[in-house]
Parts: C-alpha cells; sequence; structure tokens
C-alpha cells in the first residue's frame, strides 16, 4: 500500500495567499500602502511589548497577593498578642478600682498596688486616684499627690483639654480609653479610665496610662518586627510608635504592580479605632525595576518603534514639501489673478515680462497686448510722456522714491486716471536681480476723499475758532499742543501751559486712571484700544486769577488722529452767571434771617414768658437766701442748696437765650453731617414756648438709628420751627378744644422714587388748607394771615429744594370733613446717596 493511502492528509487552513495578499496591496492607494507598511510592524512591536509586560505584571500581582496575605496574617497575631496583653492589665487595674469602691484599698495601699505594677508590667507608665472633685488623691509617675485640682505633669494646654477623658468616663460612667493631647516632653500616651462607684454614687476616676512606645516594644513579637516595618498610629494615621516605610509614588505612578500595597493595618483591641497596628513588608527592591528582562525588551521595542516612526514622519515630511509647494504655486497663481492691485514686471532692458489680471483690467489693454513691449507704452497718457518717461528711467536705475510715485495712466478706452506705483527689485532665487517689479494702485477714489476731508476739516476749524469757549486738545503725558482755537489764543498764546493750568486748578487727573489695576509704573495700564467714549467727561468751575474770569472747565479723554491718547479742554467764561449767582445767594440769605427775625419777634412775648420763670425764680431765691442769712436762720447745707437751685435756673435762662441767638443769627450755610435727632430736639425747645401760648401739645416721635444727613442744621430747624408755629396757630385759629389740640411731629427713614431720604412730618387739627390757599401756598408775599408777610412757606421750600429734597402739604379727612393739614419734606441722606450710619444719641426729651 502506498504510504500516501495510509496518512490522509488534512484540507489546507483558509490563508490568505500571496497573490492575493499582492492583490490587496496594488488596490490600495499610495498614501495608505504608506500607512500600513509603517503600522504593520510598528503594531507587531506593539503587541510582543505588551505581551512581555503583561507576563511579568501577572506575576508580580501573585507575589504581591501571596505577600499580602502573610502580612495580614502576622498583623492579625500581633494584634491578639497586644489585645490579651492590654486585657490582662485591664482586669488587673478593674479590681483595683473595685476595691477603692469599696473602701478595702486605702492611699498607702493603692501606691504599693500602683508601684508594683508599674515595675512588673513597663507599658504601664502612670496611675492617679482622682475623686469626684477632681483632685488628685494619690498619684504615681503624675506627680507628687496634691490636694489641688487633677492636672497632668508638665501640662502645657488648657485645663478642658486634659479633663476631656475625666468628664467623658464621669458622664458615661463605664471604662475607657483616650489619647490625650502629647507634649513636646513626653511620648505619646494612652489613658485607661476606669469610673469609681461608691455605694451606686460616682466617687471619682482611676486614670492609667499606658505609653505607646512600651506597648510596642514589648506587645509586638520579635519575630514580626524582624519582617516587617510594625507601627502604631491614631485615627488620623499619625505615627506614635514603631517604623514606617514611605510610599514610592513616583514608580507607582508608571508601574501599578509595583506600588506597596503589601501592608496591612487594623485597630487594636480594646481601645478601638483610637490606636491602629500597622505593617509594612521589607523590600530590598522593586522586582520588575531590577529586571534585565524586562528593560531588554523594553529599550530594543522603544528603539524598534522609533525607527519605525522616524522613517515614517521622514517619508511624510517628503510628501508634504510636495503637496505645499503644489499649494503655494496654485496659492499664488489665484492671489496674483484674483488681487485688486496691478502687477507688472520687467526685464533689466525695460521689457515688460508679466503682467496680472488687475493690470489688464485697470489699463483695458490685454496680457498679449503689454507682454514683449518696451516704451512707451500704451497705456501712457500723449500729455505726459516726458514726465512718465523720466519716471521710468529712475525706476530701471533703482532711483525710485520707497514711497511711491504718483502718475496719470490711460485707459484704453482714453479715460484717465491716478495711480500710485511702488516699485521693487525683482531677486532670483540663487540671488541674482532679473528685473523689477511694480504694483499699481488706482487712487482715484482715495484723491476725491481726500480733498473732501481737506475742505471738511476747513469748514470745522472755521466752526471752532467762532465758539466763545477756549478748546484746546494735548496729548497725555506731554507739553505739546495739537490744537488751539482762537479764544484759547487771545487768553494762553500758542503754548501747552495754559491747557495744563487749567486741568491742574481743575483738580482733575492729566491721566485716565484705572482703579481696579496696580501697574504702579505704566500710568495708561487698563486703556481701551478701542474709541473712547465721549460722554465720558469731567467739568469744574475755578477762577483764573491773570484773566481775572470765571471759567467752566470740561475735559474728556479722545484718540486723537494719528492714535495717541489725548484730552480735550473746554473752558466757557461764567463770570457773569457766577455773580448773579452770588447775588441771589446772598438775597436769599438775608430773606431767610429777615424770617427769622420775624418769626422771634412773633414769639417775642412767648420768650419773654418763658425767661420770666427762671428770672422770677432768681429772684425768689435770692431774697429767701438774704431773709434768711440776716436772721441767722440758714445752715449751710440749705445754702449750698438754694445756690445750686439759684444756678440752674440761671443757666436754664441762658440756654433759652443762647438757643434763640443762635437761631437768630446770619451766618453763610454750612452743610455738616448732622445727627437728625439733634436738629429736631433744638427746634422742638425754640417752638415749645410759641406751643405753650396757645395751649398746644406736641407728640413728637424719631425712629431710632436715623443715618446722619449732610444739612445745614440751622436752616432745618428754621424750617421746622415755621411749621411748628403755623400748626399751633392753625389749631388755634379753629378754636378746638383742649383735648383736641394736639400737633403730631414724625420723623424718620423712608425710601422715595427708590432713593433713601429722612422724612419730617408735622400734623395738626385745624381747619386744612381751602382750595385756593393749596394753589397759591408757596407764593411769595401771599399769606392768608392779617399782619403776615407770606415768605414763611416759600423760604422754606426753597432751603429744603436747595439740600436736594422737596416739600408737600396735604389735608386730613375724616370722611367728607377736614380734620387738620399736614406739611412734609425729605431731603437725602447725602450728596451722594450713600448711608452713613452711626450710633444715636440718647433720644432727647421732645414733649
Amino acid at each position: 500500500m502506498p504510504f500516501s493511502k495510509v496518512i490522509s492528509l488534512p484540507k489546507p487552513l483558509s490563508i490568505p495567499t500571496v497573490d492575493g495578499a499582492k492583490r490587496w496591496w496594488h488596490r490600495l492607494t499610495p498614501h495608505r500602502q504608506d500607512r500600513v507598511a509603517m503600522l504593520a510592524p510598528l503594531a507587531a512591536v506593539m503587541l510582543f511589548f505588551a505581551a512581555i509586560v503583561a507576563a511579568l505584571g501577572y506575576l508580580r500581582l501573585e507575589e504581591m497577593d501571596r505577600e499580602q496575605e502573610a502580612v495580614q496574617r502576622d498583623v492579625e497575631y500581633t494584634q491578639q498578642r497586644l489585645r490579651l496583653r492590654l486585657l490582662e492589665r485591664q482586669e488587673q487595674i478593674s479590681r483595683i478600682a473595685q476595691e477603692i469602691s469599696t473602701g478595702e484599698l486605702d492611699v498607702s495601699e493603692f501606691k504599693s498596688r500602683a508601684s508594683n505594677l508599674v515595675d512588673q508590667y513597663p507599658e504601664v507608665q502612670a496611675l492617679a486616684w482622682v475623686d469626684d472633685r477632681k483632685r488628685t488623691r494619690a498619684s504615681l509617675g503624675m506627680g507628687a499627690n496634691s490636694s489641688g485640682p487633677y492636672q497632668m505633669p508638665g501640662d502645657v494646654l488648657v485645663k478642658e483639654d486634659r479633663d476631656a477623658g475625666y468628664t467623658l468616663a464621669r458622664q458615661l460612667n463605664q471604662l475607657l480609653y483616650v489619647q490625650p493631647p502629647q507634649n513636646k516632653d513626653e511620648g505619646p500616651l494612652l489613658q485607661l479610665l476606669i469610673p469609681l462607684n461608691a455605694k451606686n454614687r460616682f466617687s471619682g476616676v482611676l486614670i492609667t496610662e499606658y505609653s505607646v512606645d512600651g506597648l510596642y516594644r514589648y506587645g509586638v513579637p520579635s519575630e514580626v518586627s524582624a519582617r516587617y516595618a510594625i507601627s502604631l498610629q491614631d485615627s488620623s494615621g499619625r505615627l506614635l510608635a514603631g517604623t514606617s516605610i514611605p510610599t514610592r509614588k513616583l514608580v507607582s505612578r508608571f508601574l501599578p504592580w509595583a506600588a506597596p500595597s503589601n501592608e496591612y493595618s487594623m485597630p487594636v483591641s480594646p481601645v478601638g479605632s483610637g490606636l491602629v497596628i500597622r505593617a509594612q513588608a521589607y523590600r530590598a527592591s522593586l522586582g520588575v525595576i531590577g529586571s534585565g528582562l524586562f528593560w531588554l525588551v523594553s529599550a530594543l521595542s522603544i528603539l524598534t518603534a522609533w525607527m519605525l516612526i522616524a522613517n515614517w514622519r521622514h517619508t511624510r515630511r517628503r510628501l508634504q514639501a510636495q503637496q505645499a509647494l503644489m499649494s503655494e504655486t496654485n496659492f499664488r497663481r489665484a492671489m496674483e489673478n484674483s488681487m485688486l492691485t496691478g502687477m507688472r514686471a520687467m526685464d533689466l532692458q525695460g521689457r515688460i515680462t508679466y503682467v496680472n489680471a488687475a493690470f489688464c483690467q485697470m489699463t483695458g489693454w490685454t496680457e498679449s497686448d503689454l507682454v514683449g513691449r518696451t516704451a512707451p507704452f500704451p497705456y501712457w497718457p500723449d500729455s505726459e510722456r516726458e514726465h512718465v518717461a523720466a519716471r521710468l528711467e529712475e525706476e530701471l536705475t533703482g532711483n525710485a522714491t520707497p514711497g511711491g510715485i504718483q502718475v496719470r495712466v490711460k485707459r484704453k478706452d482714453g479715460s484717465l486716471f491716478d495711480a500710485r506705483l511702488y516699485v521693487s527689485p525683482l531677486i532670483d532665487a540663487i540671488g541674482t536681480q532679473t528685473g523689477w517689479v511694480t504694483s499699481m494702485t488706482d487712487i482715484t477714489e482715495p484723491n476725491r476723499v481726500r480733498e473732501q476731508l481737506t475742505a471738511s476739516h476747513q469748514r470745522f476749524t472755521t466752526v471752532l475758532e467762532a465758539l466763545d469757549a477756549s478748546i484746546s486738545v494735548a496729548p497725555l503725558g506731554s507739553d505739546e499742543l495739537l490744537f488751539a482755537n482762537k479764544l484759547y489764543r487771545q487768553w494762553f498764546g500758542v503754548q501747552a501751559g495754559g491747557h495744563l493750568q487749567l486741568v491742574a486748578e481743575a483738580g482733575m487727573p492729566s491721566s485716565p486712571t484705572n482703579h481696579d489695576s496696580d501697574d504702579s509704573v505704566d500710568s495708561f495700564a487698563g486703556l481701551p484700544t478701542t474709541t473712547l467714549q465721549d460722554s465720558d467727561s469731567e467739568s469744574a468751575e475755578i477762577f483764573i486769577t491773570a484773566l481775572g474770569k470765571w471759567l467752566e472747565v470740561r475735559t474728556r479723554y479722545l484718540s486723537w488722529v494719528d492714535g495717541r491718547l489725548a484730552q480735550m479742554v473746554i473752558a466757557t467764561d461764567i463770570t457773569t452767571r457766577r455773580l448773579a449767582e452770588e447775588q441771589a445767594a446772598i438775597q436769599t440769605e438775608r430773606a431767610q434771617t429777615a424770617s427769622r427775625l420775624i418769626t422771634m419777634g412773633e414769639m417775642a412775648s412767648s420768650v419773654a414768658h418763658e425767661l420770666n420763670q427762671p428770672l422770677t425764680a432768681i429772684n425768689n431765691y435770692c431774697n429767701g437766701m438774704v431773709s434768711r442769712i440776716k436772721d441767722k436762720q440758714i445752715s449751710e447745707p440749705d445754702l449750698l442748696v438754694a445756690l445750686e437751685k439759684t444756678a440752674k435756673q440761671a443757666q436754664r435762662a441762658g440756654q433759652i437765650i443762647q438757643r434763640i441767638r443762635s437761631f437768630v443769627k446770619r451766618s453763610e450755610p454750612n452743610r455738616t453731617l448732622s445727627e437728625v435727632t439733634t436738629m429736631v430736639a433744638e427746634a422742638v425747645e425754640l417752638a415749645e414756648i410759641e406751643l405753650r401760648r396757645f395751649n398746644v401739645r406736641l407728640n413728637p416721635y424719631v425712629a431710632a438709628r436715623i443715618p446722619m444727613v449732610m444739612v445745614d442744621p440751622i436752616l432745618i430747624e428754621q424750617v421746622l420751627v415755621n411749621l411748628l408755629r403755623n400748626a399751633a396757630e392753625s389749631i388755634d385759629s379753629a378754636l378746638r378744644q383742649t383735648s383736641d389740640r394736639i400737633v403730631e411731629l414724625r420723623v424718620g427713614p423712608k425710601r422715595i422714587e427708590g432713593k433713601p431720604v429722612v422724612e419730617f412730618s408735622v400734623q395738626d387739627t385745624g381747619k386744612g388748607l381751602a382750595p385756593e390757599v393749596m394753589a397759591r401756598l408757596y407764593e411769595a408775599f401771599y399769606s392768608t394771615k392779617a399782619d403776615g408777610m407770606g415768605i414763611g412757606l416759600s423760604l422754606c421750600r426753597s432751603i429744603v429744594e436747595s439740600h436736594l429734597g422737596r416739600m408737600t402739604a396735604e389735608n386730613i379727612y375724616n370722611g367728607p370733613d377736614v380734620v387738620g393739614c399736614r406739611f412734609s419734606f425729605w431731603v437725602p441722606l447725602n450728596d451722594n446717596g450713600t448711608l452713613t450710619f452711626s450710633e444715636p444719641p440718647s433720644q432727647p426729651n421732645l414733649g
């Protein structure tokens, strides 16, 4: 039997043949062929490297799992040793605590037992017997016995921190472990606190201190500490005793299996989470790092991949250079055909070798009409051929001006236009000049616009010269004067000194300030690069001694035509207006003073009556003292009392006169930050004399914590006095009953039109205001009184409006009947509307 019949060969596998691979390769584009030729070997190298790394990583992870299991087993064994040792000491100390509670153990026996316990067990460092009053009955290792409150020896912390464990043991009434604060001169400690109960009553705490270092040295088996870095830590991970190996984070970041995961930690019973034992296995080196095979394979794989990538990048750069060259050529051709600037190239003999589409479109001549032609060219005007020929000669000799030359060009249809020519040498690839390149731009429209701008500038300058205000412009940080109109030149000349003087005397910055920038080097830091807002201006009124004029100065910042930041100053002569305002202010002040004098004249009888009372009392006191002194019937204490009363009455009379004097005295308006309660109290003190004359009762109310206002207090008091007097006279003329003769004064903060103000309101119980009176209420020299002058309410409204406030009047109705009238006025808190609070003074007696 033939051998081929005995053995049956399997069918061939469906593996692509070489011919199929060739056909697939030829179907690919050259770009894809380059990509496959680079990526296939690179993928093979990367797969080989990944397989090696995965194998080494798997072996390392298995090793780490075995090490972790060993560490966990040894930590649990060590924790059991420590737990048994702590439980044995806990049981012994608990017996001592029980004997103390039952009274079987006194102080001397406690010291003996404690001394034996400390000598026998090194981890036990100190014992203390503290009673229920935190006084140490006896202690060992915690300082001498004393009757003072319990404190740890050498404690540098506050008492409450050291007594936290004592207080907690007393509250819970059960055994507990705590960690006291650690001092600089002592090691970490662990306290065992056992509450003492005598006859079911708390009688103190037995405190035992363990040395954490002693627990580590005598509780951790030596065979475990030889294999691992054993440490005792608190709940926050702070090292208390033992050793710890730092984590090598840099290696762990790149090689995850190289992380020191062979460590284990668990809490120590019966202490709990407050004491944790942690073990870390010692490692001489990272296994993977020391593997020569790993690094050899890595180096060879990286070298191979780098060589493949470098070869692919070199090939791609050559292809990119070819594509860039083609794109650049196409771009330059498209740019030349689409640009609006005409381009013309000439050789060194003056023959045109190239013109673009824009040049042909400008002149109307085709490329075939111009290429190869020499001077004179067909686009030269007949009347300017000599001039253009001279320009061409300058161009061919390289003497053309860098700013270009302006010529007239003739189109094919015979029309002319203005053009500007720029000439530059044409250099070939080896640096040799082969001709000249000329660019031509149609400037007919720009010339027309320039002429219009020149005419417009002349008209604008004529207007500025005719203004009755001085206008000047100067750049920031310079003494140069960019512009000055006729009036400025008449006042200050042609120098920038007048401009700077106006800015300085007006108190305005000579450069914009950026309050949000801390740049102290550049004063222009933070300025916008776009057009500045024209509305950003400042104004001030100043007096120029050299001119003898009052000027209103306004400034604003602008961008000058050359891009520099400049400051414009507009100064207007306001001397006539200022004189008129001063005359008006003088007349207003005289009217206010006259009104106060009239008011005090009308109140003269009431003031005389008010002064008569303290003067009569002074007279009576003096006559009585004289009679008793003559009869020698007065003692020295009685004489002192009588003199004090006489002085008090004299002081009262002096206060009344001083108040009237300050009210009537003519003074310049003086706005100050004033207390509302003080102004109201002084106005009421003046007005209540008149109120008592008319038998009218005043009910004042002033809100607490009223903000301060920027006003002239004398003027505001004048308004209040006038309103209170008018209210009292209205009630008297209405013949109201005594119970209804009431004036209410209310003062408090309010918001009107969205801004904070202080409102003053005076309400009476009179007959109100008739409609015809309401219409003419504030009219000057109009009065409903037989002997009135009609300037009181007019001045009051002027005073309020000068403080940027408003005054209103309204009748009070009870159904259809008028039962009174209310006058109200308000003033803003201050000029800029910001609140200014202060602690209010004690509420004055306004009744």
